[in-house]
């Protein structure tokens, strides 16, 4: 929005000229985001308690958590705003991957928003029934991804593997589930972690960081062609949302840190699961969102591994799934879980940064 208003200002002072350069309006969106996260921080807490917006606590759940009843949710809700005004204040509004990422975004936060309200009205913590909610998160992953092979060529749909600079593989059509399979995976993921004061929302953080690397390294043909990924004209516009959910999670984690004022809910794990994923498809680089979301991955796997262990042998494998609170019930205190869960996702952001050399 801002960008269009600054290159026709441009005419006559050539100052704002500078507001063309992509770094410094993504410096610009991050700190937008993070300035409405914690401007209106205060207020939208205030909003949900008197609203009585409580967050429902699992029975099955560890004891220690019975204590959180009531703690107000949907705090994604400021999340979302706060990225979506940073992004189309600070991007080029003409390009169409801007609004491709942030659209989908949307899409899979207001799955999640209704999920949250349903909680809130029935007052437990199932929400959703689970085949409306997967039928609806499965309906705008597939549109997302159709629309993104009808667009794409055949870089736009190849899958690239790290390290291994000789090894690709052209997906085709079989881009469409692929895609589909990583949105939803990726936003689930972020659903399961999302259990701990502050343990989703800062590696989201981390990897939305390392994930603008790639994207602005994407989006510089000599860049890109230097460090052997795909050279993608336009998707450096990208980088603004990407500092914008960097922002946007900075100021949420200050009203979210344990003990949490406020929980993000679904519609922001969701939609930050959603928007990872998104980013990680349109650059290619959805093996290296593997890697650097890791946690993501582990808490995944632990729950299907207890799932799938109990059904065929009858027993646990965990204390309790997803693996954050088998580490509670061993003893640990959750400061410590969450900080050390973080200490993990810096390192795997690392690694995943380090494969943009090592090719």
């Amino acid at each position: 929005m801002l960008v269009a208003l600054f290159d026709y200002l441009s005419q006559f002072y050539g100052g704002f000229s500078v507001f063309q350069y992509i770094t410094l309006r993504a410096i610009l969106g991050l700190l937008t985001a993070l300035g409405i996260s914690l401007l209106l921080g205060p207020w939208w807490i205030k909003r949900l308690k008197m609203l009585k917006v409580g967050q429902s606590i699992r029975d099955d759940g560890p004891e220690s958590h019975l204590e959180k009843a009531g703690t107000p949710t949907m705090g994604g809700v400021l999340i979302l705003l706060a990225i979506t005004v940073a992004t189309l204040l600070w991007s080029d509004l003409s390009n169409s991957y801007v609004w491709l990422v942030l659209l989908v975004t949307l899409g899979f936060g207001a799955v999640g928003g209704i999920d949250d309200y349903l909680m809130i009205r029935e007052g437990n913590s199932k929400g959703l029934p689970a085949k409306w909610k997967y039928l609806s998160l499965s309906v705008v992953g597939l549109v997302a991804a159709s629309y993104m092979y009808a667009v794409g060529g055949i870089t736009e749909t190849t899958l690239y593997f790290p390290i291994f600079k000789d090894w690709n593989w052209h997906l085709g059509w079989f881009f469409i589930p692929w895609a589909y399979l990583v949105l939803v995976g990726t936003s689930n993921a972020v659903n399961l972690t999302d259990g701990l004061d502050g343990l989703a929302i800062m590696p989201a953080i981390l990897v939305a960081g390392g994930l603008a690397i790639f994207v602005y390294v994407s989006g510089h043909a000599e860049f890109a062609n230097y460090l052997d990924i795909p050279a993608i004209e336009g998707v450096g516009e990208i980088v603004v949302f990407c500092t914008a959910i960097f922002g946007a999670g900075l100021g949420f984690l200050w009203f979210n840190t344990y003990p949490a004022q406020v929980f993000m809910g679904d519609v922001g794990s969701l939609s930050l699961g959603a928007a990872l994923a998104m980013v990680a498809l349109v650059v290619r680089q959805e093996l290296v969102l593997v890697i650097m979301g890791g946690v993501f991955v582990i808490e995944t796997v632990s729950v299907i591994l207890q799932v799938g262990s109990f059904k065929l042998r009858g027993k646990r494998i965990f204390r309790m799934a997803p693996i954050h609170h088998h580490y509670e019930l061993k003893g640990w205190a959750e400061p410590k879980v969450i900080v050390r869960f973080w200490i993990i996702t810096v390192i795997l952001v690392l690694i995943g940064l380090a494969t943009l050399k090592v090719r």
